[in-house]
């Protein structure tokens, strides 16, 4: 192909021109009765996504850091107390911990799902704490916290392993925080209850981020939490509004976290667009995955039998990632890498004390991965030319053509 059409790694055009009509209807009920901030629409969108998600409550706010910060001061995280995550994620992850008063712990991932290891968690505790059975807590044995929370975080739409997590905080008195932020309308099997379980139905509260880019993206900044506890609800509800139980008494300071009426009106009109979105991102997956099967391919992402996953990103694997990235630049393949720093090296956390070599299953991963074009709209044959020109790359032919260049450039 002479001069190819650029292949977007994101398209967030075509979709909103579809609905258009259905977007400036949203504008226009709004300009109509001037409810722009609160209000029925943002209470109905709260009651269409806590179905959709199969909780009881769900509490719009103004962004997924937002949600996951509420959700960690609603459900009693305490100044100081430990919080177990991943390093890989993104910052928003630990700033909410942060924010919140939490101090940060990691646990490195499992390779196949790129999620939370529950053998890692299990290890952490196990060599690091100590538990007290008389007061039910456990304690971090370096810092002498206390450990009150784990966040498993669902990443590229893919949710966490999460009954032997769940197992392990009943065990040990954790909290449970799903962040959700790339897993709207993710399931897993739980074996423990028999049944297919929606990401954000499963820890103690869970937080969506509504950011553009995402499965279900408003056109703005937007976010969301989720909870089966009316108590958690109330309080986040009152976090995110200064802390007003009712207008001018506020009970607790609070934050202006509030979601936009304009924001919750598209985001319930784009909802009843999502359970089809998440189908076709799952057949594009399965297309890439027939596509690479009877070729050179990297390394595909692994699906187990127990999920379900709404496939936000495409991740794969491979050892020269800077060189196929700029190879598929090249070519009009726009790629993106999620993420190429884990948070316990970047320079935000040098004073959590962590080194190179302390995660080093996250810090393989990071190394080697790279987002393939992914999207509702993404075509078999835009795919077909990213899995022929990923392939050509790796073809041992082009190995080799590109091995006697570096050594005919090294003898200049």
């Amino acid at each position: 192909m002479a001069n190819p059409t650029k292949i977007p790694f994101l398209d967030l055009v075509a979709p909103h021109k579809e609905l258009e009509d259905e977007l400036l209807a949203v504008v226009k009920k709004s300009f109509s009765n001037a409810g722009f901030i609160g209000g029925p629409m943002v209470e109905e969108f709260e009651k269409e996504f806590a179905g959709f998600c199969d909780a009881k409550y769900c509490v719009g706010v103004n962004s997924g850091t937002d949600a996951l910060r509420f959700a960690f001061m609603a459900a009693g995280i305490q100044p100081g107390d430990i919080v177990v995550t991943t390093p890989h994620t993104f910052i928003a992850t630990t700033e909410a911990i942060s924010q919140a008063g939490g101090q940060i712990a990691f646990v490195d991932i499992n390779e196949q799902t790129y999620t939370l290891d529950p053998e890692k968690l299990r290890e952490y505790i196990d060599k690091k704490c100590d538990f007290d059975a008389r007061t039910g807590k456990l304690t971090e044995r370096a810092s002498k916290r206390k450990v009150a929370a784990i966040v498993p975080v669902h990443l590229y739409g893919q949710m966490a392993d999460m009954d032997p997590i769940m197992d392990l905080a009943a065990k040990y008195n954790l909290l449970v925080i799903e962040d959700a932020c790339q897993a709207h309308g993710a399931e897993y099997f739980s074996a423990k209850e028999g049944r297919w379980r929606k990401a954000g139905s499963m820890g103690d509260a869970a937080a969506f981020s509504f950011y553009p880019g995402k499965n279900l993206g408003a056109c703005g900044e937007a976010g969301a939490a989720t909870t089966n506890s009316e108590e958690s609800a109330r309080k986040m509800r009152m976090l995110r509004d200064h802390g007003q139980s009712k207008k001018y008494y506020h009970d607790v300071e609070g934050y202006n976290g509030r979601l936009d009426s304009i924001q919750a009106g598209w985001l319930s009109m784009k909802l009843r667009h999502l359970a089809d979105w998440n189908a076709k991102r799952q057949q594009a997956a399965q297309r890439y995955n027939d596509m690479f099967s009877s070729t050179k391919s990297p390394i595909l992402p692994s699906q187990p039998e127990r999920s379900r996953p709404v496939y936000h990103l495409y991740v794969v694997r491979v050892q020269d990632r800077a060189g196929l990235q700029k190879y598929l630049s090249e070519a009009k393949i726009d790629t993106g890498i999620h993420y190429p720093i884990p948070l316990h090296l970047q320079k935000a956390y040098e004073n959590l004390g962590y080194k190179q070599g302390d995660f080093p299953i996250t810090e393989k991963v990071a190394s080697e991965i790279l987002s393939l074009p992914m999207y509702p709209q993404l075509t078999a044959e835009q795919q077909r030319r990213v899995v022929q020109e990923v392939s050509f790359f790796l073809s041992p032919e082009h190995v080799a053509d590109s091995e006697r260049t570096t050594l005919s450039a090294s003898r200049v």
